[in-house]
This record gives structure tokens, C-alpha cells and sequence, in this order.
């Protein structure tokens, strides 16, 4: 390839990425960004238009331009018996097109998870999947009219809410039906994909890629579940990647999770008991690495702290605890409970 195409082809893969923050102003940004005129660059949005990766809206100084939508596909299954997610996705794999190896990958593992979660665990009667794609990203629906995920993991395993429910299917290696399922799906997809997130009840999850942490926010009430997974077209990720960050042995065990910390809280409440501290250790003595990602929390109380960094780590010495995003009051918490567990002191509160 030469120099020259080479360089044509990163223009337009820049154009192509900035467009939907920058509909107005590409021309003058791209301009900028590469050191060439806006004639130039205007040559390469004409082609991407020609082509169908570019849509213009207006004339002159009030044109804009967007992504055109290359797919947009919708299918709803009823569920029953026979309906078995090897056929959903070779219709979905159809309509995301040409994509790389290890794109598609990804997509396989995501799609399949989920509605093998819908379709195993919602008890609902229909799933509606929906592709979209355009030059840049893909983004797949899945969603289902059933009982809602997060309400079921709080009604199966009888936690205190379903706030309680997303912290632990935030850790991993949680399922209502352990016979059939091993609960990595959700961990895993959510880390695979640019932005996952799931909408359910009166809970909003989302995870973005690079964020080690999940984030909930508030919603209002929805009946089901509503996912949602964007990958670009053009990401070096693969599967191997994630699963070999939180894997180890030759068996592949998962044994490494991340606790977004920041989900234990309820409204205002501070994290300062130790029955919130084992709340967050609920279930996480099945790894070998935990992280605890403190983003988002303030502070936390001393009898928190020792809990988890002392009273536990006691107990599973085999379990490596590694805290981060810390402020400076909560890692004075951690390094004191750290310090009374290495000199042998014990804590009454």
C-alpha cells in the first residue's frame, strides 16, 4: 500500500470517527488535525458520501454530515422450547456483514450470552434482537418482556434489593441455575464490548471499555430486561485478551474479579460497618485476585476497612486484595487496617 493511500485512509477513518460529535465542523477539524487544506479534506467526505459511509444534511455553511445507517435489523423470537441460539445467531451474524475475525468474535460470545440469558432466565415469552450498524460501530439489542434480571437474582437468592443483586453480578460467577450456567457471562461480556449496559426495573448498569468499575444509576421502572452492547468495527480486542486478564492455569479458571465498591452504597449512606464490608466480600473468596474499585466512594469507616483488609485477608491468605482508585481518606483507612493486620492488633469496633 502506498504512502499516499495509506494516508487517504486514516483521513477518512478520522473523519468517520469524529463525524457525530463534530457534524457541523469535521471539514475545519480534520483540516486542522492533519496540517492540509479544507479543500482536501472535502475531497475525501465527497467520497465517503459516494460511498454510502456519509450522509449530508443542508447546503453551504449550514451542511452537516452523520453516519449513514448501512444496517438496521429487527427480529423478535418467541420463546419456546425448540428456539436455540446457534440459529439466532447465524441471522445475526448475517446481518452484521463483513467483519474481522476477531470482531465476530466477539459478537458470537456477547450475543449468544445474553440471549441464552433471555431466553433461560427471563421467563418471558418473547426476545426482540435488533442490529445496527454503520462505517465506525455496531451496536446489538437484546432485549425480553419477562420478570427482569436484577429482580430475579434479588427474588432466587434472596438479597436485600435489587441494587444488591447488580453488586453481585458485578463480581462474576453468579447464577440462578448453576446446573446449566456458570455465571461469567455478563462479567465477561461487559468487558469485551466498548460500552455494555443493562436496563431492568428501576436499574441502570453500564460499563464502559477501560473502566475498570461499573456504574449504576437510578431509572424509572421497566418491565424486563433491556441490554445493549457497541463494538467498533475496527478493534485489535479479542476474546483471548479479556479472558486471559481475569483467567490463570491451564484450565483457564476465572479467577481474577473487580468489585465496584461504589455499588454498596445505598443513597447518602457511608461505608463504615462491617456488615456492609461483608456484603461487598459476599462470594469472593471463589477468586484468587480481588480488586476493589473504590471510584466514586468518598470514604469509608475504619471498621470497614478492617473487615475486608484485615479480618478477611486473615482468613484467606491465599487471596490477593488489591485496592485502587483510592482518595487520600480512604486509602488512609485501607493502609490502617493493612498496618494492624501485619503488627497482629485486632479491632474491637
Amino acid at each position: 500500500m502506498s504512502r499516499v493511500r495509506a494516508r487517504g485512509e486514516t483521513i477518512r477513518r478520522f473523519i468517520l470517527e469524529h463525524v457525530d460529535t463534530n457534524p457541523r465542523d469535521i471539514s475545519k477539524m480534520t483540516a486542522q488535525h492533519f496540517g492540509i487544506t479544507r479543500q482536501a479534506v472535502n475531497k475525501h467526505i465527497r467520497r465517503l458520501s459516494s460511498e454510502g459511509a456519509l450522509t449530508e444534511d443542508g447546503h453551504t455553511r449550514s451542511r452537516s454530515y452523520k453516519l449513514s445507517p448501512l444496517v438496521d435489523w429487527v427480529k423478535t423470537y418467541g420463546v419456546v422450547p425448540e428456539l436455540a441460539e446457534d440459529i439466532a445467531w447465524t441471522e445475526v451474524a448475517n446481518a452484521l456483514g463483513q467483519q474481522p475475525d476477531n470482531v465476530l468474535d466477539i459478537w458470537q460470545y456477547g450475543f449468544t450470552e445474553m440471549f441464552n440469558n433471555a431466553r433461560d432466565h427471563s421467563e418471558g415469552n418473547s426476545i426482540m434482537v435488533r442490529v445496527k450498524k454503520d462505517a465506525v460501530k455496531t451496536e446489538v439489542m437484546v432485549s425480553d418482556d419477562g420478570v427482569g434480571i436484577f429482580r430475579k437474582i434479588q427474588r432466587e437468592l434472596n438479597l436485600l434489593d435489587e441494587r444488591h443483586a447488580i453488586l453481585e453480578l458485578s463480581k462474576g460467577k453468579l447464577t440462578t441455575d448453576p446446573k446449566h450456567h456458570t455465571g461469567e457471562g455478563v462479567f465477561f461480556t461487559s468487558r469485551m464490548f466498548d460500552l455494555f449496559q443493562i436496563l431492568s426495573g428501576g436499574c441502570f448498569l453500564t460499563h464502559t471499555v477501560g473502566n475498570p468499575e461499573d456504574w449504576l444509576l437510578e431509572s424509572q421502572g421497566t418491565g424486563g430486561t433491556f441490554v445493549f452492547m457497541r463494538l467498533s468495527n475496527h478493534t485489535a480486542r479479542t476474546t483471548k485478551a479479556v479472558f486471559d486478564e481475569y483467567t490463570s492455569g491451564e484450565d483457564y479458571g476465572f479467577s481474577k474479579t473487580v468489585v465496584p465498591v461504589q455499588l454498596a452504597q445505598y443513597g447518602n449512606d457511608k461505608l463504615i460497618s462491617r456488615s456492609q464490608a461483608k456484603r461487598v466480600l459476599a462470594r469472593v473468596e471463589l477468586f484468587l485476585k480481588v480488586v476493589f474499585d473504590f471510584q466514586g466512594v468518598r470514604t469509608i469507616g475504619l471498621a470497614f476497612a478492617d473487615e475486608i483488609f484485615r479480618v478477611f485477608a486473615d482468613e484467606h491468605p491465599g487471596i490477593s486484595l488489591i485496592p485502587i482508585n483510592m482518595l487520600p481518606e480512604v486509602d488512609l483507612m485501607v493502609k490502617r487496617a493493612q498496618f494492624a493486620r501485619t503488627t497482629g492488633q485486632s479491632r474491637a469496633n
